[in-house]
């Protein structure tokens, strides 16, 4: 069993960053790939980024790229986020998958609880 706990979630303005972070427990994080995804107020949950076991390859949606960026290191996976908008305001969740390919339209084995993220105008 996977845990993760997501930080770093706020408010901030429009124009501004946030760093997201999420631990894990398992000492085996590197078996997994791992990936951000986002629910905003009456939507459903959509995918954010995707990171690979190694860290060498990932994937964005379209409504991010080029403003967010996904790492990893260790047990930790990591969402720079740059450039933010109001339509970012979400609860942002971190997800670690068996598989890397396919986890936008698939989603996680495991789940974080969540952090909230409020960008106002």
């Amino acid at each position: 069993q996977v845990q993760l706990v997501e930080s770093g979630g706020g408010l901030v303005q429009a124009g501004g960053s946030l760093r997201l972070s999420c631990a894990a427990s398992e000492p085996t994080f590197s078996n997994y790939a791992m990936g951000w995804f986002r629910q905003a107020p009456g939507k459903e949950r959509e995918f954010v980024a995707a990171i690979n076991r190694s860290g060498t390859s990932t994937y964005y949606a379209d409504s991010v790229k080029g403003r967010f960026t996904i790492s990893r290191d260790k047990n930790t996976v990591s969402l720079q986020m740059n450039s933010l908008k109001p339509e970012d305001t979400a609860v942002y969740y971190c997800a670690a998958a068996v598989s890397y390919y396919g986890m936008n339209r698939r989603g996680g084995d495991y789940w974080g609880q969540g952090t909230q993220v409020t960008v106002s105008s």
